[in-house]
């Protein structure tokens, strides 16, 4: 592979004028994709297989008129002083906001009078409308949610405090302040690592071409896929972290190989053979961590993976391809002068040694202490892991300047939180010789249960199918509530035993409940697939096994760190004003899942980086010392300053008023900084030295059955001391205009 990768990037220098023509036209394209979508991105939310998309379906196809799955919206009042929402005045302003409702859009299913249905407080002071829609919330046009906007502002004027709840106002969260911040402190770090503002202009310009085209085709084939309304996030996060890696390390190790001497050209190409190897395997295994989230079987936890691991996929193509010709372009200035300065004070031999080297240095003189001190430190910070619970966000997450937010404390205060997320009980009487019967004693079992309230029994035309509507003690993300629905789901048991009638629960509430079960079974097994397959593709890399299995033990370590830090910040509310965390509550249940797979890939590019460089050392004759010594040496500064970009890109996003994309920059930046700082840089060297030459351990039948991607460059190195380097340029365009 490293010949291959040293004859594409010799090409690429040599033909830089065409490289950037394509990558142009691909832009160019995806911008006009990007520009020509439709401003409307889907947020269908299925999950096949559970119970609660059983019921959704079945109502679908008995009742579809009722529009289960649809957009839902509660317009809560509040009388003033001592007022009541009963009094003449206000009752006529209510009346006349549901007659203005009802007329407001064509896409409205159903308004409920509060007064007709009872939605009216003990006390007279509260009351809510219950609005449904025929569509879910991201198929809202803007007219509809404008014309529910402006009724509550016009019903504000009666006095009465107005405030609207429910999913339909549920808009696309914007992060453009957030991306600016994570770009702005990504450029401060490449100068800095760089001292030259060509050399990170260049990175970070490549980075964000990159994200452009990837969220460019995303935005432009949401409507055909059908994808959600955060892949775009997922994608611009992920894409530009790896995008500025990537091309660092390229950059990085060209201007090594300029400082060594070689030719621009032929730097280019070891640079493109060496560190571009690095950058295949990482990008492989972030590929590998995205695209293995399909196995949770959850639609839109499968696309988001597949679009970000293709922003993946087009980061290692422009690392590779439009880098090198980038480079090219910039000529000797992508050398500053102070970086020309230091980079010939530090191969002189009486020049200090670096940051990097003294470090490794250190580790090889304590290791044991460096492993104690990094695995116990992790490992108090994992402890409120074990306290993990899992659920989806409600309304009572929001900012509590928000209207949502105040919508739900006020149905909280006036009804009991459990009005925040009534359950739907669905009850199928077609196998039922007395349906009537069957749904009036599934009444009768949930009230025995205990329960804020339950109404009556509703049946379909056809008399088969019946709806209860169930409403909670406790709010939507609390464990009572997840009690009360395995408590019905075990009553509709019994139930289904003596009448024939299957009982179901749906609704938001339980379809998160459902959501969160099923994200908690899948995490082994996706954590199995995907260290498994990481590890034999490490092994590939490695030539070992003892390194992948380091890697990988090490990158569990974090993981479980990072989720105690969540724990505490999100659960438990330690430090969450820091971080502006207003409500707290379980974890998103998608986020422990998500994080393995991102973290995980990502947690690999420091591994393959730094690692590969002291294989490539050891391969090439140092004791198994001298070597951790070298790859810190070259790889630690990279390493470092790679790792604080993506902290700063993910660190950006816990700025969004979106709890999920609060909490996912959070775990992953957390996440980053355990792995990067204390596993890659402080456990790993000190293992490797422990284990010594025995790191680098292969059995020798295994050794003849793995391929030899030959990933630190020692077949190059034979070619090109051979004197063969002169003439791979000019075969290289020959074999790659076969290939």
């Amino acid at each position: 592979m490293a010949t291959f990768l040293y004859k594409l990037g010799r090409l690429t220098f040599r033909r830089r004028g065409f490289v950037a023509l394509i990558w142009a036209a691909l832009l160019a394209v995806a911008g006009v994709g990007f520009a020509t979508a439709s401003t409307d991105t889907s947020n269908s939310f299925s999950i096949p297989g559970t119970e609660a998309q059983r019921a959704f379906d079945l109502l679908e196809e008995r009742n579809p008129g009722m529009s289960a799955d649809g957009a839902t919206a509660r317009v809560v009042f509040q009388a003033p002083g001592k007022e009541k929402v009963t009094d003449p005045a206000n009752k006529a302003e209510i009346s006349g906001i549901v007659k203005e409702l009802r007329s407001g859009s064509q896409q409205i299913a159903q308004v409920a009078d509060p007064f007709q249905v009872k939605a009216v407080s003990q006390d007279g002071s509260t009351a809510y409308i219950s609005v449904s829609y025929k569509v879910s919330s991201m198929e809202l046009t803007e007219a509809t949610r404008d014309s529910l906007e402006d009724v509550g502002k016009e019903a504000q004027k009666s006095g009465m405090k107005v405030e609207i709840g429910g999913d339909a106002l549920q808009v696309m969260p914007h992060t453009g302040t957030a991306e600016v911040i994570g770009v702005a402190i990504a450029a401060v770090v490449l100068v800095i690592t760089f001292g030259s503002l060509v050399a990170a202009g260049l990175s970070l310009l490549t980075a964000l071409i990159g994200v452009a085209i990837g969220v460019g085709t995303i935005t432009a084939l949401a409507d055909v896929l059908d994808l959600g309304s955060t892949t775009a996030i997922l994608a611009t996060m992920i894409g530009l972290a790896v995008g500025i890696d990537y091309a660092l390390f390229i950059v990085s190790r060209y201007r090594a190989e300029l400082a060594e001497g070689r030719e621009h050209e032929e730097a280019a190409g070891r640079a493109v053979g060496t560190a571009g190897s690095a950058v295949v395997f990482a990008g492989l295994t972030v590929v590998i961590a995205l695209a293995g989230l399909s196995v949770v079987n959850i639609p839109m936890l499968t696309k988001m993976g597949l679009a970000a691991a293709g922003a993946v996929a087009v980061a290692v193509l422009i690392a590779l391809t439009l880098v090198p010709a980038a480079l090219g372009f910039a000529g000797k200035r992508i050398m500053g002068r102070k970086a020309r300065a230091a980079a010939e004070q530090e191969e002189s031999p009486d020049a200090k040694p670096n940051m990097g080297t003294r470090w490794a240095r250190f580790v090889l003189r304590k290791p044991v202490w460096v492993m104690l001190v990094g695995v116990l430190g992790l490992g108090v910070i994992a402890v409120p892991a074990a306290s993990l619970e899992m659920g989806l966000p409600d309304d009572g997450a929001q900012p509590k300047s928000t209207t949502q937010r105040q919508a739900y404390d006020m149905l909280s205060d006036g009804f009991g939180p459990g009005f925040n997320g009534p359950l739907m009980v669905v009850v199928d009487t077609r196998n039922s010789s007395d349906g009537k019967a069957a749904a009036g004693r599934v009444a009768e079992e949930i009230e025995s249960i205990g329960v804020s309230a339950v109404v009556p029994p509703v049946f379909n035309k056809a008399g088969d199918t019946a709806t209860i509507t169930v409403i909670p003690k406790d709010r939507p993300s609390s464990h009572a509530t997840e009690e009360v629905v395995h408590g019905i789901r075990d009553a509709g048991g019994d139930v289904r035993a003596d009448t024939g009638a299957e009982v179901l629960v749906t609704g938001a509430t339980a379809m998160n409940i459902d959501f969160s079960q099923k994200m908690n079974d899948a995490l082994l097994p996706y954590l199995a697939l995907v260290v498994g397959l990481a590890f034999l593709l490490l092994m590939l890399v490695f030539r070992s096994i003892l390194v992948p299995l380091k890697a990988a033990l090490g990158f569990l370590l974090s993981v479980v760190a990072a989720l105690g830090a969540v724990v505490a910040v999100f659960q438990w509310g330690w430090l969450g004003s820091l971080f502006g965390v207003e409500q707290t509550g379980p974890i998103m249940s998608m986020m422990p899942i998500f994080m393995v797979g991102v973290v995980f890939g990502l947690a690999m590019d420091y591994e393959v980086f730094l690692v590969t460089r002291m294989r490539e050392a050891y391969v090439h004759g140092e004791t198994p010392g001298q070597a951790v010594v070298t790859g810190f040496k070259h790889g630690a500064r990279v390493v470092t300053a790679a790792a604080v970009i993506m902290i700063a890109v993910f660190s950006g996003f816990i700025g969004s008023a979106e709890q999920m994309v609060k909490m996912i920059g959070f775990s992953l930046a957390v996440a980053v900084l355990f792995d990067a700082f204390v596993v890659r840089m402080a456990i790993v060297p000190a293992v490797l030295a422990l284990l010594g030459r025995k790191a680098w351990w292969l059995p020798r039948w295994l050794d003849r059955v793995l391929p030899d991607v030959d990933v630190e460059g020692e077949k190059l190195q034979k070619q090109l001391t051979e004197g063969s380097g002169s003439e791979g340029g000019e075969s290289g365009e020959r074999e790659l205009a076969r290939v």
